[in-house]
C-alpha cells in the first residue's frame, strides 16, 4: 500500500540516468501512482521532463550521489546508465537502501571485465575468447593472443562508444585511441574479444519478478559501431537456440539477483549460442516492445521492481524499430517529417526531447507493427527516412 505522489506515504523511485529509456520507465511508474525523481549529469534530460522533480549531479562523484540519496530517501534506486559511482551504491545497499535490481548487478555490469569474468570463469557460459590490456603495448600483446580480426572495447562505455574491429596490426594504435576517447570513467583499460562470425545477434529480455523468471520473445538487431540502428521482434530461432538462450539468461540473471528487466545480449551461430553482455535494466533494442507487446519492457520493469505479479508476457504482433540519429553537434535543432512517417500504416514515432544534438546521438525512434518482421522492418526504415534533423546554432 502507498499513497499519492508528493504525499508522505508515497512510494519514491529515483532514476540514476535520465535518457530516453528512463523517460519511459518514469511514465510507467507514474501510471502506478509512484513518485518519481530523475537524476543526470545534464539539465533537461528526457526523463527529467516527465518526472515529479529532478537533479543534476556528477553521478561518478560518490559523495554527491550519497548526499542526494540520503536527502531524498527513495524506496527504489534505479540505475539507468553505467557511469555511476557503483561502489557507493554497494555501501548504501548495506545500509538498507534498495538498489534495483541489486548493487552487485549494477557494480558488476558497469564494466565489461566484471561481467565477462563472472559469465565465463565463474558460471562457465560460452563466450568469445578475451583478454585485457592497460596500455598500448599490452594491447598489442593481447591482439597477438586473441588473433586478428578482433573486437576492442573500453572497459566502460555506453551505446558502443569507443568500440572498434581491429583487422590488422597497423590498426591497433588507432583502436586504442578510439577506446580511450570513447570510454567512460578514468580506466585506461580495454577488453579484446575474439571476432565471432555469427549468424545473428539478439537481445533476450529476461524478467525476474515475484512470479519467477520469464522471457520476452527474442529481439533481433543490427548494430553499427557498437550502437543499435534497428531492432525487430520476434527474431526467428530454432527451439534448440531458444532453449540455450533462455538457460544462459536464467543463469546470468540468477547470479546477479533482484527483480527487474535484464537485457541479455547473445550471439547465434549455426550450432551454438554465445553470451555477450547483460544490462540490469531495459535495453535500447527493446524499445520495439512499445509496439509489439501488451506490456513494454518499461512496464515490465516497473511491475517487477514494485513486487507485482507478471503472470505472462504476451507478444501481440510482429514489429520493428528504427532509430533517428543526429550527425552534427548543435544546441538548437528541429525535427521534421513526423507527419510523413505517421502516414505509413501502423507506425508510431517517439521523439526523445534531448536538449542538444551530438554526432551519432539517438534523437527519436520509429516503430512499426506488421504481419511479419520483414514487413515491419521495411516500414520502420521507410518511416525513419521521412524524418530529418536540422541544426541551428552550433
Amino acid at each position: 500500500m502507498y499513497g499519492a505522489p508528493l504525499n508522505k506515504n508515497a512510494k519514491k523511485v529515483m532514476l540514476l540516468g535520465s535518457g530516453e529509456l528512463g523517460k519511459e520507465v518514469i511514465i510507467e511508474a507514474q501510471r502506478l501512482g509512484v513518485e518519481t525523481i530523475a537524476v543526470d549529469r545534464y539539465e533537461n534530460a528526457p526523463a527529467m521532463q516527465v518526472a515529479h522533480r529532478s537533479y543534476v549531479i556528477n553521478m561518478l562523484d560518490g559523495q554527491a550521489l550519497r548526499e542526494l540519496i540520503e536527502k531524498e530517501k527513495p524506496d527504489y534506486i534505479v540505475p539507468e546508465i553505467e557511469a555511476i559511482a557503483t561502489e557507493t551504491l554497494v555501501e548504501l545497499e548495506k545500509e538498507g537502501f534498495n538498489i534495483v535490481p541489486t548493487a552487485k548487478a549494477t557494480n558488476l555490469t558497469m564494466d565489461r571485465e566484471g561481467i565477462r569474468r563472472l559469465a565465463s570463469e565463474e558460471l562457465g557460459l560460452a563466450t568469445a575468447k578475451y583478454a585485457f590490456a592497460n596500455s598500448l603495448e599490452e594491447l598489442k600483446e593481447a591482439v597477438k593472443e586473441i588473433g586478428i580480426p578482433c573486437v576492442i572495447k573500453p572497459i566502460m562505455s555506453s551505446s558502443g562508444k569507443g568500440q572498434t574491429v581491429c583487422r590488422s596490426a597497423e590498426e591497433i594504435e588507432n583502436c586504442w585511441n578510439e577506446a580511450m576517447e570513447g570510454g567512460r570513467g578514468k580506466k585506461a583499460r580495454v577488453i579484446v574479444e575474439e571476432f565471432i562470425t555469427f549468424d545473428s545477434e539478439i537481445t533476450l529480455l529476461t524478467v525476474r519478478s515475484v512470479s519467477g523468471t520469464a522471457y520476452c520473445a527474442p529481439i533481433g538487431h543490427v548494430q553499427k559501431d557498437g550502437d543499435y540502428i534497428e531492432s525487430w521482434q520476434p527474431h526467428q530461432m530454432t527451439d534448440e537456440q531458444i532453449a540455450q538462450s533462455e538457460q544462459i539468461a536464467k543463469t546470468i540473471t540468477g547470479s546477479l539477483g533482484g527483480y527487474g528487466v535484464f537485457g541479455v545480449e547473445l550471439f547465434l551461430t549455426a550450432d551454438k549460442v554465445y553470451f555477450s553482455e547483460v544490462s540490469p535494466r531495459p535495453h535500447d533494442t527493446g524499445m520495439v516492445t512499445m509496439i509489439t507487446q501488451d506490456l513494454s519492457e518499461f512496464a515490465l520493469h516497473i511491475r517487477a521492481i514494485l513486487g507485482f505479479p507478471i503472470p505472462n508476457i504476451k507478444l501481440i504482433t510482429a514489429g520493428a524499430s528504427h532509430t533517428i540519429k543526429a550527425w552534427e553537434e548543435s544546441s538548437s535543432y528541429e525535427i521534421s517529417g513526423i507527419e510523413r512517417a505517421l502516414s505509413i500504416p501502423n507506425t508510431q514515432v517517439r521523439v526523445f526531447g534531448k536538449p542538444e544534438t551530438k554526432i551519432g546521438r539517438r534523437m527519436a525512434v520509429v516503430l512499426n507493427a506488421a504481419e511479419t518482421t520483414e514487413e515491419a522492418r521495411e516500414s520502420a526504415e521507410k518511416g525513419a527516412s521521412q524524418i530529418e534533423v536540422t541544426y541551428g546554432n552550433k
